[in-house]
């Protein structure tokens, strides 16, 4: 989208009265909201009535959150067959600290360091049609808000070596990371691992296979971001704008034999050379759609190769757990390229449609 799109939200935005943290009663809150305009959305900072606790829910002081792709889709008018509810909160990834609980609620407690997971009714095993339609952000659940409440069971606890800068990265990006790589994939150490390009989920990806001990191949526009790759583990790096035939370059990588893991964000421009790329038993996880989503699945190719495909759409709480422990066992602490201010936050839309990141933009509150 034409970066003069957030301009002209930011203007929009800036006309109204921002008040000052301090400027605030203890009854209202600040947050970000999703308003109508036309077939798209704008974004609108606004002072709301701040809700207490009922009995099993939590009140959190949100700290900082990240954004996803899916959050342009959201103010392009393009997510979801439902699209975006007017005037509900963006973003489902946020970390904070526990302000308040309902008297029922025993699994946290005031000053609890907490991430609110991304289906915030999916706490494990699979999914239901009810829970997957409880994912956070373009509803009353979406995190940019000075304080969210929620479910007590829709919170994890953040893993202590972490900011919250950096615990924000990972509801969403983290936790399809996981997934897809050792939930679908099942890594095993000294597996080739195919990670296209350098946002949130592949240096995700990158990470946690350099600490499983696989082979990370990663791919980038910029030699820049490749060699900040490679400073993260990655086995092997290809620029896809000097090798058009990227895939060949990741095959020659592997010794011929082909990657044993991919992570597929790119989507129909990506998804047939990832597949050229991909050792017989391998695995594709199927995450994004950059370049629009693949209408087909080869399923030729996949039988040829005696491969999967599985449809990745993040994870339950259970997996977020997970990655967590790995995350605290080995002291991975995820990538932040860019901070924002809360004031700041369609700059941070603006930094995330430009691509000129490495890892995750965070909006700080």
């Amino acid at each position: 989208m034409d970066a003069r799109f957030y301009r002209g939200l930011a203007t929009t935005v800036l006309g109204l009265a921002l008040l000052a943290p301090s400027a605030l009663s203890a009854e209202t809150i600040r947050q970000w909201q999703f308003a109508p305009n036309g077939e798209t959305s704008q974004l609108a900072l606004r002072e709301v009535e701040a809700r207490k606790p009922a009995a099993n829910e939590v009140a959190v002081r949100v700290h900082a959150v990240s954004l996803n792709r899916r959050d342009l889709m959201m103010v392009a008018g393009r997510y979801g067959r439902g699209g975006t509810q007017p005037n509900s909160v963006p973003l489902s990834d946020g970390a904070g600290e526990v302000v308040a609980v309902g008297n029922a609620v025993t699994r946290f407690k005031v000053g609890d360091r907490v991430a609110g997971i991304f289906f915030e009714d999916w706490l494990d095993g699979a999914p239901s049609a009810a829970a997957i339609a409880t994912a956070r952000g373009g509803n009353d659940g979406g995190m940019l808000s000075e304080i969210v409440v929620t479910d007590a069971d829709g919170l994890v606890s953040i893993p202590a070596h972490l900011t919250y800068e950096e615990a924000a990265t990972l509801p969403c990006a983290g936790v399809t990371a996981w997934v897809g790589l050792f939930k679908r994939g099942r890594l095993e150490a000294g597996d080739f691992v195919l990670l296209e390009g350098t946002g949130g989920v592949s240096v995700f990806g990158l990470q946690l296979a350099a600490a499983a001990g696989a082979r990370p191949i990663i791919t980038s526009s910029s030699d820049a971001k490749l060699q900040r790759a490679r400073e993260l583990g990655a086995f092997g790096t290809v620029n896809y704008r000097t090798n058009p035939e990227w895939q060949n370059e990741v095959r020659a990588l592997t010794g011929g034999i082909g990657v044993n893991q991919v992570l597929e964000v790119g989507g129909q421009d990506t998804l047939p050379r990832a597949l050229q790329t991909l050792a017989f038993g391998g695995h594709v996880a199927i995450i994004g759609g950059l370049s629009g989503f693949a209408s087909d699945v080869p399923v030729g190719t996949l039988m040829g190769l005696n491969a999967t495909a599985s449809g990745i759409y993040v994870g339950s709480r259970a997996d977020f757990e997970a990655l967590n422990a790995f995350l605290s066992e080995h002291k991975i602490k995820p990538i932040v390229d860019k901070v924002f201010e809360l004031e700041d936050a369609p700059a941070a839309f603006e930094a995330m449609d430009s691509g000129d990141f490495f890892g995750k933009v965070v909006i700080r509150l």
